[in-house]
């Protein structure tokens, strides 16, 4: 059961190298590859065990075109909050890869699946999308594990998306992953190259106790 020293550095290398990735090959995923993916994603803890995820595979140029339109309607939109030095560097930040990728998986949650009681959700009932984006961190460790990449897109409108995939009104659509075979690999997160921000410094992220007592 448990993991020897090799696999052990394995799991480590897959979360410290896992990228944010927006320019693929047009290369196909092998249909037993995609499935992998998809059961490592559903195989991911959930309050409750109320397994609230679904999965909506998109291979279609049409659907990827129309996700596109929405994505960037949002993403000029969010370009009117910046000025000077930081607007310019956002316009050269590429922030999808929706018609690159030959697969993107818009994965949702349904917050009345086990019905109105579920162990934890009675109590905090964001439960339920926090068990997604366990569902989602599964999937993005499994296509690192089999040489592909993933890209977070989050620039979109929920109403637009379910408008464009059919989702029903009460269904969460959390996010849009855009799978497939990276051009290249950075040795660090792009925004964090491009200088638009650095990763914080654990140590002081760290408290002991009680919420700002240092830690150590």
């Amino acid at each position: 059961m448990w993991l020897n020293q090799e696999e052990k550095e394995g799991v480590y290398k897959a979360i410290f190298n896992r990228r944010d990735i927006r320019h693929f090959k047009t290369d196909p995923i092998p249909e037993e590859t995609l499935l992998r993916l998809l059961k490592a994603a559903h195989n991911a803890p959930s309050v409750g065990y109320m397994q609230p995820w679904n999965f909506i595979i998109i291979k279609s140029d049409e659907t990827k075109q129309k996700l596109k339109q929405a994505a960037d309607k949002e993403i000029q939109a969010l370009g009117l909050h910046f000025e000077g030095e930081r607007a310019e560097k956002y316009k050269t930040i590429k922030v999808e890869g929706l018609l690159e990728a030959p697969v993107t998986v818009c994965i949702t949650c349904d917050p009345t699946r086990e019905g109105p009681h579920v162990i934890g959700r009675n109590s905090i009932p964001e439960t339920d999308v926090y068990s997604v984006v366990c569902a989602i961190q599964n999937l993005w460790l499994a296509a690192y594990a089999e040489g592909l990449s993933a890209g977070w897109v989050s620039f979109y409108k929920k109403g637009d998306i379910r408008k464009i995939l059919e989702i029903p009104p009460h269904i969460d659509p959390v996010a849009l992953i855009s799978l497939g075979y990276p051009i290249d690999y950075p040795e660090k997160p792009l925004l964090e190259i491009i200088g638009w921000g650095k990763r914080y410094s654990l140590e002081d992220l760290v408290f002991a106790e009680t919420w700002n007592e240092k830690y150590k």
